[in-house]
């Protein structure tokens, strides 16, 4: 497995990072567990002094930060230096109320007194994929070290100066050494690092491939996971709605992060009664979108992260085509250096093309007519993935409707899926199991403890 940093604009190779040693890999491992003996004992107070460095840091370092990742995976320098901020607020949330989450909780029982208490488990091991290298893995450094837990960071083969920021970030914040190491290892070394005693649980945010293998390994060796895998968010709009905040909100929920996003909206679900009015708007909109430099402040659009994810979404539209699917605008690439495709729209695929299920990882809409919020639901739920979605529409009764029947892990009303670190993220079916942020996020690698004092 190659370690090396590729511009997505250019196709240049800017650096490569060698491998892991076996003898390096036990080294980290020791290292996890002794900063793990060491942050358990300190005091929240202090967990919270350091948490807020490394707040500070990131905010004072955005631009630096946000310029790596718009080297590594292309994404806009705007959107890269907001990204970088996100994980500031992400830090800053669980500083702040980190001890909330960790107290103990009374329990009425038999004995005099009885409470929950929330206790680390240990080092984790943490495999984070490209699309938002530093968002994904400080969403794991906020909960997690502030529960006293450490980090063996498996990132991305392409991002690897972005995982490198992480590891020098947590140290220069004061956290223990080996707080959060950046492993660059083959995928037989984490095999046998899920498998080591001193690691306790794992989390991933990656492809189903990736999270079933995880998954096993850990299932074998009985040790607790998180996974957050893919999505094909249902986007749904009634007649009710306002068309136009729905079509604006549309564009930025499909093709933020070069449409490359586990909750982006992918799947267009429209009543009939306003499909044609949204379909115009959207490909207006969409045709007015510029691509280009990453780097220059009016580019709307990024190279796609890899040539290779270039051609499995040219390959994706092109069966869909074949299958009978028409092509409302764009959907192709763009020629030249990079790894460039211009957004695109697509109506009419069929039941019987795999791009009715798939999700297709890239700025491509697909949309669908139905003629009632039950259709709407039903098709929503015609899916094996269940992460995100979005209902837009005034009627209380069809936002009920949507609320407890689409199948995911977030429905958002008259606004795109989006994270933040005060709510609960994760999915259901594919998408995976387990929930990362909020209160549930740090707990997720917290022993519940049952003490009884008689």
């Amino acid at each position: 497995m190659a370690f090396e940093t590729q511009n997505p604009a250019t196709g240049e190779i800017i650096a490569r990072f060698d491998n892991m040693s076996d003898a390096q890999v036990e080294a980290a491992l020791t290292a996890s567990m002794a900063a793990h003996n060491t942050l358990k004992t300190w005091l929240l107070g202090k967990r919270r002094a350091a948490m807020h460095r490394i707040a500070d840091i990131l905010d004072d370092e955005a631009e630096r930060l946000g310029a790596i990742i718009t080297l590594e995976m292309g994404k806009t320098l705007q959107s890269a230096i907001a990204e970088v901020k996100k994980c500031a607020l992400g830090c800053r949330y669980y500083a702040d109320n980190a001890a909330v989450m960790m107290a103990d909780e009374p329990v009425q029982a038999t004995a005099a007194r009885t409470f929950k208490r929330y206790l680390p488990l240990g080092p984790i091991m943490v495999v984070m994929p490209w699309n938002y290298p530093l968002w994904q893995v400080y969403r794991f450094v906020g909960p997690a070290l502030m529960a006293g837990n450490t980090g063996l960071l498996k990132h991305a083969s392409n991002v690897p100066q972005c995982a490198l920021s992480v590891e020098d970030v947590v140290r220069r914040a004061g956290f223990p050494d080996g707080a959060l190491q950046n492993i660059f290892v083959t995928t037989d070394q984490v095999g046998e690092m899920l498998r080591d005693d001193r690691v306790k649980a794992a989390t991933l945010t990656g492809s189903e491939r990736a999270g079933a293998s995880v998954a096993s390994i850990c299932g074998a060796e009985i040790k607790p996971t998180v996974l957050e895998l893919g999505g094909s968010d249902a986007f749904i709009v009634m007649p009710s709605a306002d068309i136009d905040k729905a079509v604006s909100t549309a564009v930025t929920a499909r093709t933020q992060n070069c449409g490359q996003s586990c909750i982006a909206g992918k799947r267009f679900i429209l009543h009939g009664d306003i499909y044609d009015e949204f379909k115009a708007k959207l490909k207006a909109a969409f045709e007015g979108l510029k691509v280009g430099d990453p780097n220059d402040p009016s580019t709307d659009i990024g190279p796609l992260v890899t040539e290779r994810a270039r051609q499995e979404i040219i390959g994706q539209v092109e069966a869909a085509l074949k299958d009978g699917a028409a092509r409302v605008t764009g959907a192709e690439p763009i020629d030249g250096p990079g790894f460039f495709y211009r957004p695109g729209i697509l109506e009419n695929v069929p039941k019987t093309s795999k791009a009715y299920y798939e999700e297709i990882f890239g700025p491509v809409a697909i949309l669908f007519k139905v003629d009632s919020i039950e259709a709407a639901i039903e098709l929503a739920n015609d899916s094996p993935f269940g992460l995100g979605s979005s209902i837009f529409t005034q009627d209380l009764s069809e936002q009920d409707l949507a609320i407890n029947g689409i199948e995911a892990g977030a429905t958002f009303v008259n606004s795109m899926t989006a994270s933040h670190p005060a709510l609960p993220f994760g999915g259901v079916k594919r998408s995976g199991y387990g929930r990362e942020l909020a209160v549930e996020g740090l707990r997720a690698f917290c022993n519940v403890k049952t003490v009884s004092i008689s």
